[in-house]
């Protein structure tokens, strides 16, 4: 479990493949803290860790990534790129975002982003099949982020939500260098999904 609160913004150093990937994620996390079989959330996606550095050596550890998992996130895994971390949260950790599962429910893309006072307002289109779960001053995943939405307006051909990213969060996160027409990773709050569930269930009795 994770809280969308990024401790680190790693950036992939080799991709092994086709098919299934191995991944090497290069970080400033002291890997001989990191256990084999750890979990760690990449942009939002939680992998497990294969490998790692050995102690002395500049930090970084290794990732398979299904086929299964590169289909249905966005488009990420390709060497260069900058990845938002978070390592799983433990027992006695502050909750400082919201219950983060690392499960990508969908891939939305950046509408616009506008200056707003000291902050940037952004706007993503998300599928009409996530646009129940979104709800303004809900909260909302973004590649592993926990953001709180501000408005949400449906439409024809899907929903668009907005939010604000303060200048904390575009310094110590990738949300700041999103440019309009970036896919993003999306989840949505395990607790509206579980509620939908819940109606569903009812309706059926």
């Amino acid at each position: 479990m994770f809280t969308g609160i990024v401790s680190d913004v790693g950036r992939i150093e080799s991709i092994d493949g086709p098919g299934d990937l191995r991944v090497r994620i290069g970080c400033a996390y002291d890997t001989t803290t990191i256990d084999m079989g750890a979990s760690i959330a990449c942009s939002g996606v939680c992998l497990t860790v294969v490998d790692k550095s050995a102690p002395g050596e500049p930090g970084w550890f290794a990732v398979d990534v299904s086929g299964e998992t590169v289909s249905r996130t966005a488009d990420q895994w390709v060497a260069g790129r900058q990845l938002n971390l978070e390592r799983a949260l433990k027992l006695g950790d502050e909750l400082g975002g919201h219950i983060v599962t690392g499960h990508v429910d969908g891939v939305g893309h950046v509408v616009e982003r506008h200056a707003d006072k000291d902050s940037t307002r952004v706007t993503f289109a998300i599928p009409r099949t996530l646009s129940a779960f979104v709800a303004p001053k809900g909260s909302v995943t973004i590649d592993g982020v926990s953001l709180t939405v501000n408005d949400v307006a449906d439409m024809a051909e899907g929903t668009r939500f907005t939010v604000n990213l303060i200048p904390h969060t575009q310094a110590v996160t990738t949300l700041g260098h999103l440019a309009e027409g970036q896919s993003v990773n999306i989840e949505i709050d395990v607790l509206a999904r579980y509620l939908m569930r819940m109606e569903q269930v009812r309706g059926q009795s």
